[in-house]
């Protein structure tokens, strides 16, 4: 049932959670537009396990984000294509318990992928850091991480104790079965698939009261996103430039369709045309979260994730010589991760 609370938000006793679905690694030959990155070509087993991997997230990451299926909807109406440019994550650097970028990138290192640039968020006490991976249409993965040390007193001593629990399910051994199926041939990787996809969407440690959630998210609307959601997709990206149609071949078309299909949009778009890299978001869907108030486990309506797109054009540099950026624009995603801030 319903019950009130301290928040200000609508919240409700927790449910009991969904039944487990059944993980299958074989990449979905009838998935078209639900599963993207099946489509994207695999040269290995390893590198069919990663496509695997997304596509499982970008599972739950639609059915919890609404506007993306009217996305593929608009793609699928003009007869388009997508693939998407990258998916981040967001983490808490500490390090007692050791926790931070590396809690992430660890796993998509062991999958191929290697750390381009890094990036530092003064503001807002982040870091980050994008990988890519050799074949270019396999998305990048921008991890962040808030410098828990840079907080106040209180609220460092509120993140720590609500992390305190925390137990990774990410060990050296996960590590090595994941890194070996670049040379070995395994037989089991569903299960390798369901251990993998918990280090990303189980959250690693004890529910956070809501009162701590709500003190920190008064200093850090990201911290807090992080006590709630855990390692979980924060966002996906589809690449504009992959589209391959008139009808939704720039930002501003495909920003314009999905505000006429009743989406609501970020304000602006971040970059001017021309630019290198152009960004542009739906706002953040809100979801229930479970909590501790008063002794007991609540589900509380917190935001969660927002769906991105990202035009990358050729680029001219100084020499004479055209490519395509691959990297981030501080000053743009400084404004993206606001995006997931209350109102």
């Amino acid at each position: 049932g319903w019950s009130s609370c301290t928040c200000g938000m609508i919240c409700k006793r927790m449910i009991p959670p969904r039944s487990t679905m059944k993980l299958a690694l074989q990449r979905n030959l009838s998935g078209g537009i639900h599963f993207p990155h099946s489509r994207i070509p695999a040269k290995s087993q390893a590198q069919r396990f990663t496509l695997s991997l997304f596509d499982k997230l970008w599972e739950q990451y639609r059915q919890r984000v609404s506007y993306v299926r009217v996305y593929e909807d608009i793609v699928a109406k003009h007869q388009a294509s997508f693939v998407n440019d990258h998916v981040a994550f967001r983490t808490i650097q500490t390090q007692s318990p050791s926790m931070g970028i590396a809690s992430i990138g660890r796993i998509f290192e062991a999958l191929g992928y290697r750390a381009k640039e890094c990036y530092q968020f003064e503001d807002k006490h982040l870091n980050a850091i994008y990988f890519q991976h050799p074949e270019p249409l396999f998305p990048k993965i921008f991890v962040s991480e808030i410098r828990v040390y840079e907080l106040s007193e209180k609220n460092r001593n509120r993140i720590l104790k609500s992390v305190s629990s925390h137990k990774s399910l990410l060990t050296d051994g996960l590590l090595q079965s994941i890194h070996n199926l670049h040379t070995t041939r395994s037989t089991s990787l569903d299960s390798l698939l369901e251990r993998t996809l918990n280090c990303l969407q189980v959250v690693p440690w004890a529910l956070p009261t809501l009162e701590d959630v709500q003190a920190v998210n008064e200093e850090s609307q990201y911290a807090a996103w992080v006590l709630v959601h855990g390692n979980n997709v924060n966002h996906f990206t589809a690449l504009i430039n992959s589209h391959k149609v008139d009808s939704l071949n720039d930002i501003e078309k495909t920003a314009k369709a999905l505000a006429s299909a009743g989406v609501p949009m970020k304000d602006d778009i971040e970059g001017e045309r021309g630019s290198k890299l152009r960004q542009t978001a739906t706002e953040a869907v809100t979801i229930d979260v479970p909590v501790i108030w008063q002794g007991k486990v609540i589900n509380c309506n917190w935001k969660y994730a927002y769906f991105e797109l990202a035009q990358r054009d050729s680029f001219t540099d100084e020499a004479g010589k055209s490519y395509r950026y691959e990297g981030f624009m501080s000053h743009q995603a400084t404004n993206l991760f606001e995006m997931t801030k209350g109102k």
